[in-house]
């Protein structure tokens, strides 16, 4: 059961890292860290599995590829069939070199639109949503570590913290 909140604010994010992994290796479990700017190597220190978003963007693609294949089928099949060269109107094969263009910018647009709505969506940075940050200043120039510990972790927590620069340790 989690009974305190504590804040450890750093003001360098090579302190920050050093400071992450040595609470990870004394077991401490971090909930959370804000950061002005992203630092590079937290997210192996903090132990984050790789993300999955790459196969949503290949998702959005194959969806824009096969939208962009319907709209081609639609517009030179049903709307508007035009007798090009002898050429049949909807044959991939003969026609391949112009369709190409459309079928790639049919995939880049939906799964960048995917994209921003699956970042809006999974950040939970929608409009009406309050603010969760619990320091203003990490927007600026401090880092946060957030952690929630029952008392014996925290007081351990709170040395880990002192010993590796921590500026302030608040607890909450």
């Amino acid at each position: 059961m989690s009974d305190r909140v504590i804040h450890g604010i750093y003001n360098d994010d090579a302190l920050l890292l050093e400071g992450v992994k040595e609470l990870r290796s004394a077991g401490i479990e971090i909930t959370e860290i804000y950061c002005p700017y992203p630092v590079h190597g937290l997210d192996t220190a903090v132990g984050l599995k790789h993300t999955r978003l790459a196969i949503c963007a290949f998702i959005y693609a194959m969806i824009g590829v096969g939208l962009g294949a319907t709209m081609m089928g639609f517009m030179n099949v049903v709307d508007w069939p035009m007798n090009i060269g002898g050429k049949p109107s909807f044959s991939f094969i003969e026609n391949m070199t112009s369709f190409m263009p459309i079928l790639f910018e049919c995939g880049v647009f939906c799964a960048a639109h995917g994209m921003v709505l699956t970042f809006l969506l999974r950040s939970w940075v929608l409009p009406g949503v309050s603010n969760t940050n619990p320091d203003p200043r990490t927007t600026d120039d401090m880092f946060l570590v957030l952690l929630q510990l029952d008392d014996k972790g925290a007081k351990s927590a709170e040395s880990i913290l002192k010993k590796s620069g921590a500026v302030e340790i608040n607890d909450v």
